[in-house]
């Protein structure tokens, strides 16, 4: 059996501590994002939703930066079970991760075509909602893999139903106003697209939990 060198194994933990470092800051941006994609879309800001939008390209690079640089130590080290469960967790999370930033960027570009809209109450008080347990669930998620605790990992799924709850009722909403001809169909189309993008960042944040439970378990 070959016996990799110990200052080789130092190097190569520093370097998953490294790649650890990057996933953190790479899924605390796309929680920082979230709550800006809603104020954008509720205050009708474009120049904010411009901004999230033309910030995608960050998010694109550091994707593909951390993903290489995984593929690097599997491919150049000799990882053991744990640590191997460490760098495939990594690269799921880095998917999960950009995929929700891109759900973000979706919910710019939403706030774009609907701009001038005059949103009701109601509706705003739903999009205010999803957007702050979208932002909770992620930051959860987060919090699990910098912790490595099962626990809120696993409690992420429960978490995730207010926000599907949210969802369907938003849904709903949107039909009435739409019914009762104070929305058009295509703000009521974009905003039926906006509620899905909000449940699907729930969706990543409870797969990140899945992702936790896998690497420590």
């Amino acid at each position: 059996m070959t016996t990799v060198p110990q200052d080789i194994r130092k190097t190569f933990h520093q370097e998953l501590d490294e790649v650890h470092q990057e996933i953190v800051r790479f899924a605390a941006m796309v929680t920082e994002v979230i709550p800006r994609g809603t104020d954008a879309l509720l205050a009708n800001d474009l120049e904010e939703a411009q901004r999230i939008v033309d910030g995608d390209d960050a998010f694109d690079a550091l994707s593909l930066e951390v993903e290489e640089r995984c593929y690097q130590l599997l491919a150049l080290q000799q990882p053991m079970a744990g640590d191997l469960r460490s760098i495939v967790t990594a690269l799921r999370m880095i998917g999960e991760i950009e995929r929700s930033g891109d759900l973000v960027v979706n919910i710019a570009k939403g706030a774009r075509r609907i701009f001038g809209t005059e949103l009701p109450a109601r509706l705003r008080g739903l999009i205010g909602q999803m957007g702050e347990e979208a932002t909770r669930l992620f930051r959860l998620s987060l919090d699990a893999y910098i912790d490595e605790d099962a626990g809120v990992a696993a409690a992420l799924d429960d978490l995730d139903d207010r926000l599907d709850s949210i969802h369907r009722e938003f849904i709903q909403e949107i039909f009435l106003v739409h019914t009762a001809g104070d929305l058009g169909i295509q703000p009521a189309v974009q905003l039926a697209l906006v509620g899905r993008y909000y449940e699907r960042i729930g969706d990543h944040a409870v797969n990140i939990g899945e992702r936790v439970r896998y690497m420590v378990t």
